[in-house]
């Protein structure tokens, strides 16, 4: 989720940060035709002795009908597979830009575009009513942080639009192409431009890292093994349940992204010269207001307490960039252009 981890009043959930599925299907639907396997407890075998031929040597007759998975068909079949399906996932391993990760996409950033169509077509039907003009200050002091964090992305081409919803939800998302939604309810918590830095450094990584698509290519992955084994006569529905495909595979999935855009998110502040040890207080305030938490391993999202944990490790790093930046200059400059901007909460 490209996504705060805090739970939204409404019935929407945006692609950037939920990346908990709700595989609505029975993965028994996945094979409606069941591997044809013969009962062999209702047929005995019956022996019979070999023939003994002339020069000694005593012949057997190959049983026709063996179990099918003895079928030297199927296994070249299978080798086929592996070797198609295996070079298809290794030259479409690339790394994640500045975690350095190696993970599996599938997904090109047109098809992930066009994917995030129909979502953001629903959120601003949802919503149309309640985004707030371009020209109110809090649009514009999102858009101020925000343009500083895109300059040091490497995103600068994406075409970005942010838009402010007056809602007292304690969120944010991004969706695929550069589509941030911001609610009102999160102001008072990051309280100054470097808490809000925080926030949409959070969300811009998410597109940074195109966690949305690294998300359809793992939910490939898995569809694919479901079908494999069902070609094996194995029953998917014990290991691929509900439970099993959202609390032990998609949350883990889905806690490690957010993570990662926290780290990420991290950096490109610090290069944008905002102050990263303010992210450090926005997620200690959020902590102070969510009571009601659930525990990690419930949830799409590190819990507060971890992600303030995590943060504080890559501050020296963050600290580092920042030091390494121009940021003197910068500060100087984006202060002249903005110093009469005041935003009243």
């Amino acid at each position: 989720m490209s996504f705060l981890g805090i739970r939204a009043r409404s019935a929407f959930r945006p692609l950037g940060t939920n990346l908990s599925f709700n595989f609505g299907y029975s993965p028994k639907r996945l094979c409606p035709v069941k591997p044809t396997i013969r009962n062999y407890a209702t047929s005995p075998i019956k022996y019979r002795f070999p023939s003994s031929t002339g020069n000694g040597y005593q012949r057997f007759k190959s049983s026709a009908n063996q179990p099918f998975y003895m079928s030297k068909r199927l296994w070249v079949f299978t080798a086929t597979g592996v070797v198609i399906y295996g070079g298809y996932y290794v030259t479409h391993l690339e790394k994640v830009p500045i975690s350095g990760r190696v993970r599996f996409m599938s997904i090109t950033p047109k098809q992930e575009e066009a994917m995030a169509v129909m979502a953001y077509n629903d959120v601003m039907r949802q919503f149309h009513n309640r985004i707030l003009p371009p020209n109110h200050p809090y649009t514009l002091f999102v858009k101020r942080v925000a343009k500083r964090l895109v300059q040091v992305s490497g995103l600068e081409d994406l075409k970005w639009e942010f838009y402010v919803i007056d809602s007292p939800e304690r969120n944010a998302f991004v969706l695929p192409g550069g589509k941030v939604f911001v609610f009102t309810g999160i102001l008072p918590i990051v309280k100054n431009e470097d808490g809000m830095a925080a926030v949409l450094g959070h969300e811009i990584a998410h597109q940074l890292a195109r966690h949305s698509a690294e998300k359809v290519s793992v939910t490939k992955i898995i569809f694919v093994l479901m079908l494999t084994l069902q070609l094996f006569g194995v029953d998917t529905s014990l290991l691929f349940n509900q439970f099993t495909l959202n609390y032990l595979m998609m949350s883990p999935f889905s806690r490690k992204c957010e993570t990662e855009a926290d780290v990420i998110g991290l950096q490109l502040m610090a290069q944008a010269c905002f102050e990263p040890r303010e992210s450090l207080e926005v997620w200690r305030r959020m902590s102070a207001i969510d009571k009601n938490e659930p525990p990690q391993f419930l949830s799409t999202h590190p819990s507060h307490k971890n992600r303030v944990e995590r943060l504080a490790q890559e501050m020296p790093n963050a600290l580092q960039k920042r030091e390494d930046s121009d940021c003197s200059s910068e500060m100087r400059v984006f202060s002249d252009m903005f110093r009469d901007v005041r935003v009243r909460w």
